[in-house]
Parts: C-alpha cells; sequence; structure tokens
C-alpha cells in the first residue's frame, strides 16, 4: 500500500478546528440533547469558517485544500458532535453535484457564497417507497417552456431544515437515461419542509422531508443535462458521501477512544485504576487497534482521490470499515462504562446513538460489501473516481507554500 502523509499545513487545519469546536460547539451539546431542535445558529457559525468550501476551488472562493483537508475538518468536528460533523458533511455533499456537474454561470453563482458560509447545499435522493433503490423514485420534473414543474417527496434530505438550495434528483422520463437533477432554492413557491422528526441521534442535525407540490424552477437550474440525474446521485455519494460519512464516524470513534480511556484512568477498582485489570486493557487493546485500523483505511482513500487516482473501492471500504469498527467500539466503551454509560453526564450513549446514524447513508454496510464483491468478480461498470478525475484531483498549494517536509501519519498528535 503507498505510504501517505499530513503536512504541517494539515495539521495546522486540525487544531483551528479542534479549537473551535472545543468553544463553540461542546457548550451546545446539552442544549441540543435536551431540546432535539435544529441547530441553525450554530450551522451558520461553522459554515462561515469558511469549512463547507475546503474541497471549492479558489477560483470561487474556497479553500481548494481537497478530501484529506475535508476529512480532517468533518473529523474535528465530529469528535466534539457527531450532529455538527454531519452537518458539514452534509453541506459539503451538496457542493459535490455543483462541482461535478454545474456550468460555469452555476458555479460563478453558487460556489462562492457556499465558500462564505452564506448558502448551506443539500442533496435530495431517497424517497419513501424506494429507498436505496434511486430507479424506484417517483418525483417528477415536467418541461413547461421556460420551466420545470417538480411533484413529489424526498426524505432523510441531510440539512434538510437549514437548506438553502435543494439539489433534487427526479424523474424525467424512463428508466436509468430518465432522470435529472435540479437546483431548488428554498424559498420557491411550491417548495414546503415537512414537520422535523425527533430521532434516536445527532440531535441537532436535520435529515428531514422536502415536498414539491407543482414547483416551478427555471430550466436554467438543471445541473448537467437531462438524463444526468444517475450520474449526478451516484457520484456524489460515491466521491464525497462516503468518505464524508466516513469522516464522521472517525470523529465518533476517536471520542469513544478518549472518553473510555479517561474513564479506566479515573475510576478505581480493587485498589487500583480500572484500566489495569486485564479484560479491560483487552476491550482497549482491541478499541485502539480499530481506532488505528480505520483512520489509516479513511486517509488513505481520500489521499488516492486528492491523487486523481481510482478509489471508489478503497472509499467503499473504509465507510464500511469506520461504520462497523465506531459501533463495535462504541459497544465495548458501553460494556466498559457499565451502568454508568447509560447516563447522560457521561457522553457513552450519545456515541452509541450517533454512530448509528452513519450506518444507512450512502449505502449500508451490505451495499458496500456488495459493490465490493461486484469488484471483485469484474463486474463494476467504471469508477467514479476515475471518470471525474480532474475534477477532484487536488494540487497540494499548502505544501508548496510552507517550504516543509511533510510529516508522517505516525507522529501527529493523536491518541489513537
Amino acid at each position: 500500500m503507498e505510504r501517505y502523509f499530513t503536512s504541517r499545513w494539515h495539521e495546522d487545519l486540525r487544531l483551528r478546528v479542534r479549537e473551535f469546536a472545543e468553544r463553540e460547539v461542546r457548550p451546545r451539546i446539552a442544549e441540543m440533547e435536551a431540546s432535539r431542535r435544529v441547530a441553525h445558529e450554530l450551522s451558520l457559525l461553522i459554515a462561515r469558517q469558511g469549512w463547507i468550501g475546503v474541497t471549492i476551488g479558489k477560483e470561487y472562493g474556497g479553500m481548494g485544500a481537497g478530501h484529506l483537508a475535508k476529512t480532517i475538518i468533518i473529523e474535528e468536528l465530529s469528535r466534539v458532535s457527531g450532529a455538527m460533523g454531519a452537518m458539514v458533511q452534509a453541506s459539503q455533499l451538496g457542493v459535490a453535484k455543483i462541482v461535478h456537474f454545474g456550468n460555469e454561470r452555476q458555479k460563478r453563482t453558487w460556489l462562492p457564497r457556499i465558500a462564505a458560509g452564506d448558502c448551506l447545499p443539500t442533496i435530495a435522493v431517497t424517497e419513501p417507497q424506494s429507498g436505496g433503490h434511486v430507479l424506484g423514485m417517483g418525483s417528477t420534473a415536467v418541461r413547461d417552456g421556460d420551466e420545470y414543474v417538480l411533484n413529489g417527496r424526498k426524505v432523510f434530505v441531510g440539512n434538510s431544515h437549514v437548506g438553502d438550495l435543494h439539489g433534487v434528483v427526479v424523474r424525467t422520463g424512463e428508466g436509468s437515461k430518465g432522470l435529472s437533477a435540479f437546483l431548488v432554492e428554498a424559498d420557491r413557491p411550491g417548495f414546503s419542509l415537512a414537520p422535523q422528526q425527533p430521532a434516536m441521534g445527532l440531535h441537532g442535525f436535520s435529515f428531514g422531508e422536502l415536498i414539491f407540490d407543482n414547483c416551478r424552477v427555471p430550466a436554467e437550474n438543471l445541473l448537467g443535462s437531462e438524463g444526468q440525474g444517475l450520474a449526478v446521485a451516484y457520484s456524489s455519494s460515491v466521491l464525497y458521501g462516503r468518505p464524508n460519512l466516513t469522516a464522521v464516524s472517525l470523529g465518533i470513534h476517536q471520542a469513544v477512544f478518549e472518553e473510555t480511556t479517561a474513564l479506566c484512568i479515573e475510576r478505581e477498582r480493587y485498589g487500583a485504576p480500572l484500566g489495569a485489570v486485564n479484560n479491560i486493557q483487552l476491550k482497549l487493546g482491541r478499541l485502539k487497534s480499530r481506532l488505528m485500523t480505520a483512520r489509516l483505511a479513511a486517509y488513505h482513500a481520500v489521499h488516492l482521490l486528492d491523487q486523481g487516482l481510482p478509489c471508489d473501492a478503497e472509499l467503499m471500504n473504509a465507510k464500511f470499515l469506520n461504520v462497523e469498527s465506531a459501533i463495535e467500539s462504541a459497544k465495548d466503551g458501553m460494556d466498559i462504562h457499565a451502568a454508568a454509560g447509560l447516563f447522560t453526564d457521561r457522553p457513552m450513549e450519545r456515541y452509541l446513538r450517533d454512530a448509528h446514524h452513519i450506518y444507512a447513508p450512502a449505502g449500508t454496510s451490505d451495499i458496500q460489501l456488495l459493490r465490493l464483491g461486484e469488484m471483485a468478480l469484474g463486474e463494476a461498470k467504471g469508477q467514479w473516481s476515475e471518470r471525474l478525475a480532474d475534477l477532484v484531483r487536488t494540487i497540494p498549494a499548502q505544501r508548496r507554500e510552507e517550504q516543509s517536509e511533510p510529516l508522517p501519519l505516525e507522529t501527529v498528535g493523536h491518541t489513537g
């Protein structure tokens, strides 16, 4: 496996995000957990740090820093709050459709606003009756002169209730070539939101339902051309959705490790720290091993993506491995906490709930394994990381600017 590195620039970015998360996000967690309301103001505050624009080119006002930098941002926010990490990952997923398929006018109109934190984008694909079966969707867009008229419903839309610009994939014809994607502003007549439903975890994040009732959008809001909706959905899911959700899982996993280790140091059993008990050390060892392996998979996949190299399999594997290992480690953490983990004065029960929320989006673990099996058999129909390599490749300008050697991954300041 190719060896990869994080630079001093990346580690400076990590420290900036971590400091912000500790100062601005952590004090708000108790209120988010108690109220379960969408944290709209905090979402905007995070967006205005410029981090939603991490993969947006500098020519459009973004950071132009690539997917490894994006992973670090989401990971560090998720280490403190899975909900706010999920908010950032969903917004950056909304960036993908414009970066990949937007024309120059659309890019000039929207990407600077997104990069500045003045617009939170989403992507809306899933429907109540079709779930992950994209081709089973029934929402429609019908051409009417210089406009399209949209009708239907979308569910599980990340940032549904804070989003300003929804990227909506709907049916304009029959079959796999009958899907198209549109940019729909949240203030358009005919667009509405269903009431936000409370969920098991990720309190403060919104992933709700969009309703289109004769919603008219200009034909110029079409992303790409008619019939490219499936490509918009799949490329966004593979190249942004999977690594973004990987990063959320990784941040939660890091938090689980830190919280569990702290308990084992501070709590005593038999006149010694809990961590001195052999079976507890074994559990901690498994947790640490999972975390190290999960981070290797996550960083390696996005490193390849930044290089413009084929890496669909690595992105799938990273999502599978990080989700599964974060859930398993959260269970082990709960075992070590025992009854103490059931109460909200410690965050373990929140970590376990939040970790489960990352399982389904961008494909469950079974979906990732099925796709990897197809690739093993040579049945995959190409790779999105290869098709869109020129759009995802990142020139690491920050390394040239810092004029210093990159840091090996194992030297950076992780406790995991």
